[in-house]
């Protein structure tokens, strides 16, 4: 069956959540937003394009700091309103210069750093 990108449920903003997860070891990277025109350019190039809600405007991962994912799949959830994004990630995926945006975790009632940036 091809696929359809007119029957993803994007918000009443046009956008949908997409979650990055490395290839091989499934870490979770990172979560972004993409529209449906993100959602074709990712598709069309294999580059892994979001939509920048705080600028209003499309970002290839790794466009400016060299940390490109390269899409490996994309997979579609159930209710068809949420993406994820199977990825080969080159550096780290977090802007915070750590490998994961999720490295942060809450034990016991304290937060606890899991991961340090990348040297």
């Amino acid at each position: 069956m091809a696929f359809d990108p007119s029957t993803l449920c994007f918000d009443d903003r046009g956008l949908m959540p997409a979650i990055a997860q490395e290839e091989g070891t499934g870490l979770v990277l990172m979560m972004a937003w993409m529209n449906a025109e993100a959602v074709a350019r990712t598709l069309e190039t294999g580059r892994v394009t979001y939509w920048s809600r705080s600028r209003q405007a499309f970002w290839v991962k790794g466009e400016t700091s060299g940390h490109v994912q390269t899409l490996v799949d994309l997979r579609v959830d159930c209710d068809r309103d949420c993406l994820l994004l199977i990825v080969r990630q080159e550096g780290p995926a977090c802007h915070t210069n750590r490998q994961s945006c999720f490295y942060t975790a809450v034990r016991d009632g304290s937060e606890v750093e899991l991961m340090r940036p990348v040297a």
